[in-house]
């Protein structure tokens, strides 16, 4: 794999991979805050000239890392990475189905939103 830079933009809800300045992958994410806070990764995508590259993998672990860090769960919506999850579950717990569930809620009331 190639050099890649990850960056999260919160505001926007994106974590991004970057080779050199190009935007190589990307995760739609947003922050669920009740009932209790949780990143929820709804869409991963990698640029057709990077596919293959393990760059998908490397913005999900560093989603996790993020959790980690903040001390904020995942709750994935995101069919990649619910199967990237399901792999590696020593860095990857288990979702709460309470934030599952509200965070299925959240996405079908802003339906325009990803």
């Amino acid at each position: 794999m190639s050099e890649i830079t990850i960056r999260d933009d919160r505001g926007r809800g994106l974590l991004e991979a970057y080779s050199g300045d190009e935007v190589a992958g990307r995760i739609a994410y947003f922050v669920l805050e009740s009932p209790g806070r949780a990143l929820v990764p709804v869409h991963t995508t990698v640029e057709p000239a990077h596919e293959g590259k393990g760059i998908a993998g490397s913005l999900a672990r560093e989603l996790y890392a993020i959790s980690a860090r903040e001390g904020v769960p995942v709750a994935p919506l995101c069919p990649y990475v619910v199967k990237w999850a399901e792999r590696h579950p020593d860095e990857a717990p288990t979702a709460d189905p309470a934030l599952l569930s509200a965070a299925k809620e959240w996405l079908e009331a802003h339906p325009g939103r990803f």
